[in-house]
């Protein structure tokens, strides 16, 4: 019998097979089609930006007159993106603790303790007594929780958008690969609307008191429906047979890095243009609103909420061209265009309420067509065997080097130098995402 390793046991091994054994034993034989992946991978993405922007979008609009009222609200907005910022420093950090975790105890057991985490840090956050009543500990709360979200999200990969781009048909793989990312607008849509609809009805004080609060109940309401929905696909024995048939188990990160480094990298900086522009169009003018501009909160949100309806549009187009023109040429054409788009970025943020609404329409229809295809260039060229760890660490990493910091970078510099020098960090993502690209000259998945 032929040995092959799965995570630290070969396939022949007792754990092993009692664990495969356990999974499989009523596995239909029939096939799963793309399609019941997808629905997996949308629940689970539009959850996570659920969790996502209600966060960041606190971060803007609560967080610096509740945890920093000592500080001017530029100071206070800009310690609060710092916080929001340690999210991506401890995502991969918690997707190397959960692969351990996988290894020993299975996948069914890290993703609902990745979930539990999220759910506790989210729900923690909505219970968390401001800077008036707890001082310095109410900020160090918030830093922990913040970093509890973080490694939870590392931990929340469930490979299933990986085991969609091995199972999609040839011809519509740019179709597939865009299914996911439509948690982005789903996401943004929902938690947008909530604060708008909060901040047009309650007084500001009763908002930064209570009001605030809500939109992280609903997001831990929503984590406990989509943990029992996504164990629900995961944890069925056809699901996890398709898994183990494509080896979607973690293995060693040095291994990776060792073996897959390189397609680590061009991974994580081949949609650093999409991903820097990302925030670019929803925290940031937020942020230059809230402290610039008398134009009324909750209806530049629902402005925003309609470039994300353009947005979302832009994703489905973006998997009608990648899988017409190709992925590669795809993603290469919108840095291209996000390169042009940067230089515009102070002449509509300066043109009054006309300019800025140009600036977030146009914004976002370049970020639905540029993020459509991002999660294609995540998983793209792995190797079968470091796939499932790969696609996680790199999109760990897009994450952190194209949006970490961008809302921090973006307000520090256009407060103190000028809205120029955000063109400029938006020019450099966008250069970064070409030069990764002439890199890699076959950024379609390979079986």
């Amino acid at each position: 019998m032929t040995t092959t390793f799965n995570g630290d046991f070969p396939a022949d091994h007792p754990t092993r097979q009692t664990s495969q054994g356990a999974r499989n034993i009523n596995a239909r034989d029939g096939h799963i089609a793309p399609g019941e992946i997808a629905i997996g991978v949308v629940i689970g993405r539009a959850s996570e930006y659920f969790d996502f922007f209600v966060y960041a979008i606190a971060s803007v609009l609560v967080f610096p007159q509740v945890f920093f009222p000592f500080e001017s609200r530029l100071e206070g907005t800009l310690y609060s993106f710092t916080i929001f910022a340690f999210a991506f420093i401890a995502r991969p950090i918690g997707t190397v603790i959960f692969m351990a975790l996988q290894e020993r105890f299975g996948r069914e057991t890290k993703l609902t303790a990745a979930l539990f985490l999220m759910g506790i840090s989210t729900a923690g956050i909505a219970f968390l007594p401001e800077y008036a009543h707890l001082g310095t500990a109410s900020i160090v709360i918030l830093s922990l929780l913040r970093i509890g979200q973080g490694v939870a999200q590392g931990g929340s990969w469930d490979g299933l958008p990986s085991l969609l781009a091995l199972n999609a048909p040839a011809n519509k793989r740019g179709w597939y690969a865009m299914l996911g990312q439509l948690g982005a607008p789903v996401g943004f849509i929902i938690a947008a609307g909530l604060f708008a609809y909060l901040l047009a009805e309650l007084e500001p004080v009763d908002f930064l008191s209570w009001g605030w609060r809500y939109p992280f109940y609903v997001a831990f309401a929503i984590n406990v429906v989509a943990l029992f929905a996504r164990l629900r696909l995961v944890s069925t024995s056809e699901y996890s047979k398709l898994l183990d048939e494509h080896q979607l188990d973690p293995v060693n990160v040095v291994e990776l890095a060792q073996n897959q480094g390189r397609n680590v990298l061009i991974g994580a900086l081949a949609a650093l243009g999409s991903y820097a522009l990302f925030h670019l169009v929803t925290v940031f003018p937020l942020s230059w609103i809230n402290l610039y501009s008398t134009r009324s909160l909750s209806e530049f949100l629902e402005l925003q909420i309609l470039g994300a309806f353009i947005a979302a549009g832009g994703i489905i187009v973006s998997g009608l061209l990648a899988d017409r023109v190709g992925r590669r040429t795809t993603l290469g054409a919108l840095a291209t265009m996000i390169a042009v788009f940067s230089g515009f970025v102070p002449m509509l943020m300066d043109g009054g309420d006309l300019g800025q609404n140009i600036f977030l329409l146009v914004g976002f229809a370049l970020l639905g067509l540029s993020y459509g295809q991002a999660a294609g260039a995540v998983t793209a060229n792995f190797q079968t065997k470091y796939r499932y760890t790969g696609a996680a660490l790199t999109s760990d990493l897009a994450w952190l080097v194209g949006a970490g910091f961008a809302p921090l970078v973006a307000l520090g510099l256009s407060a103190n130098f000028g809205l120029a020098y955000v063109s400029l960090y938006l020019l450099s993502g966008a250069v970064g995402s070409l030069a990764a690209l002439s890199l890699n000259r076959a950024l379609e998945i390979k079986d």
